[in-house]
């Protein structure tokens, strides 16, 4: 028997110094030896045949639709923050702050289920639900009679934010040519003209039917934060048939091989090669000569050890393969340390941006609600072209991927200290401008590295403990605005040192994925 294994070796080898299984060689974002070598080799093959087919219609659609997922991930915290006042004016809870826990206890369940869940029940379930659902809440929402309902509606439409990214991530990078995994920067873009168009609604709707600061606020002259959920969740309501009715999304071959499916991963590289107008040479047989390279049995396609796999979902295979080695361990457990900083850091601050200038105008004297929403418009559209910024500095091989990351993450935190030296509106208005500026360079990256640092058929668990830990972390934010006083300067400086200490971390990052294909 082991003569058998021996020879299937020998041929294994024979055929990758032939050629006749491109790929197996390439270079990988992770390097070689960190993960399972079949399932090493078998994602560089895979890898090799996406980047002959090129970057096609097939992609370039799926660019569209998954930049729907982006926007919906910053479209309803952003959400959230604009109708904090208005709601709190209206219903006059005592601890407002927990409309902000309620969503994200919503982001926390709906990253970690929709996370792990699709590297069980694959990326397409999950693609086509998570918009729908947030929807859906989003716009019931509208009828909250209370306090508490709309505590409860922030937390199920947040369910299916929660999800957006780290299923969207890993679908759209597991069909990218590694020639172009800076598009994975580029949707961010979606993600800050979210915020463009949120804040461009908002500010009529918000800015003319809204109670004022100060005076007795009734539900009649307070409709415009209902009008303004009404109109996010239908935008939502139409990406999602964007995304279910007009385009047919496939399973990602690198799942499908990472679950001993070669046969439909093989399948559906040829459906894509078609789409785009080209064709592929893949084979089963080149998938298979892979499997010589481990203990030459590879995956087991067979009907026993299938229901075998799937007895085995619930433990924590996924979780531990991203801990296999130490320097997998310590990139996956640094990646998620900045993850929760940043988790903390942003919502401490952004998330009570508009109280705060509402509160700071106040006592500028200009702290109207017209002013405070106009201001938000301004702020979001310097978003803009940081996400761009952010998909260029990343490919300058000085830079790269983690020294983009490092220089944007400390700049935002630098901005934030200086907008404590803000005498008037228009000077914080302008630090405010500067930190969401480099806030959009730090999470254009940020979402880009952190898929490419993971094997596809683990990337669904990595993205789901980064973004966990992202929640958890966000949901302390509201629990210290309760207890903290929002009109010092405190929570910004903690916000600060929070930035700046994950763009440090962000320097000893061992894995640096520019110019390389992810696994």
């Amino acid at each position: 028997m082991a003569g058998t294994v021996d020879d299937k070796k020998d041929i294994a080898v024979e055929q990758l110094d032939e050629g006749i299984v491109p790929g197996v060689d390439d270079a990988g974002a992770i390097p070689k030896g960190q993960i399972d070598p079949v399932y090493e080799a078998k994602a560089r093959v895979l890898n090799r045949a996406i980047q002959d087919i090129g970057m096609g219609w097939y992609q370039w659609q799926l660019f569209v639709v998954v930049g729907f997922g982006w926007a919906s991930d910053n479209l309803w915290p952003i959400v959230t923050s604009l109708i904090f006042t208005p709601i709190t004016n209206e219903f006059g809870p005592s601890r407002p702050p927990l409309l902000t826990l309620a969503q994200n206890i919503g982001l926390l369940c709906g990253a970690m289920f929709w996370g792990f869940g699709c590297d069980v029940f694959g990326r397409r379930w999950a693609f086509n639900l998570t918009l729908g659902v947030t929807a859906v809440f989003g716009m019931i929402a509208a009828s909250s009679p209370n306090f508490a309902a709309i505590g409860c509606f922030a937390a199920l439409w947040s369910f299916g934010v929660g999800g957006n990214l780290p299923v969207d991530s890993a679908i759209f990078l597991e069909f990218l040519p590694g020639s172009h995994q800076y598009l994975l920067t580029i949707l961010s873009i979606d993600w800050a003209l979210a915020q463009v168009i949120a804040t461009l609604v908002a500010w009529p709707l918000l800015g003319n039917l809204t109670c004022q600061e100060g005076q007795t606020c009734t539900r009649s002259q307070n409709m415009g934060w209902r009008y303004f959920v009404i109109a996010m969740g239908g935008l939502t309501l139409l990406m999602w048939a964007i995304r279910f009715i007009a385009f047919t999304i496939y399973e990602s071959p690198k799942y499908l091989m990472g679950k001993g499916r070669d046969e439909e991963a093989v399948m559906v590289v040829h459906e894509v090669a078609r789409r785009n107008g080209k064709s592929s040479s893949l084979t089963m047989e080149d998938l298979r000569a892979c499997e010589a390279l481990g203990s030459g049995s590879g995956v087991d396609v067979s009907a026993g050890a299938a229901l075998k796999r799937r007895l085995q979902k619930l433990n924590l295979t996924h979780v531990r393969a991203l801990f296999a080695t130490r320097r997998l361990a310590f990139s996956t457990a640094m990646i998620m340390v900045v993850w929760g900083f940043i988790g903390l850091a942003y919502p401490l601050y952004n998330g009570f941006l508009p109280f705060i200038q509402a509160t700071r105008g106040f006592d500028y004297g200009d702290g109207s609600t017209y002013i405070t929403y106009r201001n938000s418009l301004i702020i979001a559209v310097l978003g803009v072209p940081g996400a761009l910024i952010g998909g260029a500095m990343v490919e300058i091989k000085s830079f790269g991927r983690k020294g983009t990351l490092a220089v944007s993450t400390v700049l935002t935190g630098v901005f934030l200290y200086a907008s404590t030296t803000a005498l008037d509106s228009n000077t914080l208005l302008g630090w405010n401008c500067g930190f969401n500026f480099a806030s959009n360079v730090m999470y254009a990256v940020l979402y880009a590295y952190t898929p490419e640092i993971f094997p596809t058929k683990d990337r669904g668990t990595g993205n789901a403990l980064t973004a966990t830990s992202n929640r958890i972390f966000g949901i302390m934010a509201p629990i210290i605005a309760m207890f903290a006083n929002l009109q010092t300067s405190a929570p910004v400086y903690t916000s600060g040192a929070l930035f700046i200490a994950a763009g440090l971390i962000c320097v000893i990052l061992p894995f640096e994925s520019r110019g390389k294909a992810s696994l």
